[in-house]
C-alpha cells in the first residue's frame, strides 16, 4: 500500500497514558502528506462499508409512512 503505512510506528506503554497516545497519533498524522490521509480515509470508509454490508446493515434508516 502506501509508504505511511509500511513506516508506521508502534507506541509502547507500560502504563496507560492517554495523553502520550494522542500525542503520539498527532504526530503521526502530521508526518503523512494530504494525498495519505485522504487515502487512509477512503481505506477506513471502505471497510466500515465491508463491515455493514457482512453484517446486514446494508441500508440506512428509513422513515416508513404508515396507511
Amino acid at each position: 500500500m502506501e509508504k505511511a503505512e509500511k513506516d508506521m510506528a508502534i507506541l509502547k506503554l507500560k502504563n496507560h497514558d492517554e495523553e502520550k497516545e494522542i500525542d503520539f497519533e498527532l504526530k503521526y498524522l502530521k508526518s503523512l502528506t494530504t494525498k495519505q490521509r485522504f487515502q487512509m480515509m477512503f481505506n477506513k470508509t471502505q471497510e466500515m462499508s465491508i463491515l455493514l454490508n457482512n453484517n446486514g446493515n446494508r441500508n440506512s434508516t428509513q422513515i416508513l409512512k404508515r396507511k
